[in-house]
């Protein structure tokens, strides 16, 4: 009865300043978990927040983590987004608030996160294109665009087929029943280079070397149909070496 009693003097609706940032929540949300220094803070039983100039209790923490506080409360488990690089920020600032089973939950998202590390294989992946400038009509340069041909992969097959899954074309190189062997006729199915890094980023890669040259293509007798004898003469090829520890 003393609690509800104390509840009574906040509004049902609060309004926050978190280190700069505002927020607006639930009295419920804010003490769902009873023990946690937020409850404590707005059911009366330590005194709360003071205020700042427009009225919203203010909280000196980080402004920016504290929505996954709030998040935690109000669905009772953590959810964070892909590639969330301060888990120990936010474990502190669920110890802060008095949110133990916010805090494990962070710590075993960060021991997942090394696990799977650990899991994945070492090795080197070499990723190489055959391009040029694209022109545009009478040989008039009104068209920069990078113009690829083909993305082509080097590597271990098991390594390469965990990294780029279905985009990888294996026509050239078929299975062999072999699956610690290397190959250099894998390509990819698509031509966006930038998009090869990604996936190379997103599975732990990262850029070890490059280098790239001409391909002598000022030669025109022997052109293929629909090959530009200008944007022959600006082919090039480039080949950038990944490494995972």
């Amino acid at each position: 009865m003393q609690e509800d009693s104390d509840m009574a003097d906040f509004s049902p609706v609060v309004e926050l300043n978190v280190g700069g940032v505002f927020y607006t929540t639930a009295l419920s949300t804010l003490t769902r978990e009873g023990n946690s220094l937020l409850a404590h803070m707005f059911t009366g039983k330590q005194p709360p927040p003071p205020k700042d100039a427009k009225g919203k209790y203010f909280l000196d923490r980080d402004g920016v983590l504290f929505r996954y506080v709030l998040d935690y409360l109000r669905n009772q488990a953590l959810v964070l987004p892909e590639k969330f690089c301060e888990k120990e920020r936010l474990r502190q600032e669920a110890a802060y608030f008095g949110l133990p089973g916010m805090a494990d939950a962070v710590q075993q998202y960060k021991d997942g996160l090394a696990a799977a590390d650990k899991s994945r294989s070492a090795g080197y992946i070499t990723v190489g294109y055959r391009g040029s400038f694209q022109f545009g009509r009478d040989g008039l340069a009104d068209v920069k665009f990078r113009k690829l041909s083909r993305i082509l992969v080097c590597g271990r097959v098991a390594l390469c087929r965990d990294v780029f899954g279905e985009t990888l074309n294996e026509s050239r190189d078929p299975d062999h029943g072999v699956s610690d062997r290397y190959t250099s006729r894998f390509f990819l199915k698509h031509s966006f280079i930038e998009q090869a890094f990604d996936m190379l980023q997103e599975q732990g890669f990262k850029l070890a070397g490059s280098c790239g040259s001409g391909t002598a293509g000022g030669a025109t007798a022997d052109l293929k149909p629909g090959v530009d004898s200008e944007e022959n003469r600006w082919n090039h090829y480039n080949e950038f070496v990944f490494v995972r520890d």
